[in-house]
């Protein structure tokens, strides 16, 4: 943890949040938050299976100037790894060569991953730091999805602080295409042999 913090949370809950959640009301129940240990700042295996099971995700950088900048980032499942207890990286595909967010980390290392799940109403916040790295062919071999057609310019590494995963509350659930696609190929199957088990029963009582 950050050895400027008290509590973990404090990288998000600032003196002022929590004059704010005082005036609201909220500050007793965060409190007892805090001094029940506060925010996880290491990757349980729980939270690394849910990482390495999003195809979506989004990284938000600040520049110098202090403008924010949320970047989208997809891949199959598994194109983000954790790679140890405080560390998770992804292959930073070729895209519409931007760079804001390569040019924000140049000027400023911290960054925040917001991870959702919309199938499970779940989604997991984390805050910390991070550094693009070019180059490194052993480290894009590890990272990159093997037969998904992009090309890799580069890799993200995120140091994580501290990470906190949200209630399902106001989440909407949806789906993803390719799970449609197979429920209802499973149940397309499924009316076909009972059609066929109806017809052959028709049959059979036909003939008697």
């Amino acid at each position: 943890m950050d050895t400027r913090f008290e509590y973990s949370s404090d990288i998000a809950f600032t003196p002022t949040v929590k004059k704010i959640q005082t005036e609201k009301g909220s500050r007793h129940a965060y409190s007892r938050m805090e001094e029940g240990g506060s925010w996880a700042t290491q990757i349980t295996p729980e939270i690394k299976a849910f990482i390495e099971a999003q195809t979506s995700i989004f990284i938000a950088t600040v520049n110098g100037e202090g403008q924010p900048y949320i970047q989208h980032r997809g891949g199959p499942a598994g194109f983000v790894k954790v790679l140890d207890e405080t560390t998770i990286a992804f292959v930073d595909f070729s895209g519409n060569r931007q760079y804001i967010t390569t040019g924000n980390l140049a000027q400023n290392e911290k960054a925040h991953l917001f991870l959702i799940d919309y199938v499970n109403r779940q989604r997991v916040k984390i805050w910390g730091s991070a550094k693009t790295v070019e180059g490194d062919a052993e480290l894009f071999a590890r990272l990159m999805p093997p037969d998904y057609k992009a090309k890799a310019e580069q890799v993200i590494i995120f140091s994580v602080a501290t990470w906190d995963a949200n209630c399902p509350k106001h989440i909407p659930q949806r789906f993803e295409a390719a799970d449609v696609h197979a429920a209802l190929a499973e149940r397309d199957q499924k009316i076909a042999a009972l059609e066929a088990e109806l017809k052959a029963a028709r049959l059979g009582s036909a003939k008697r």
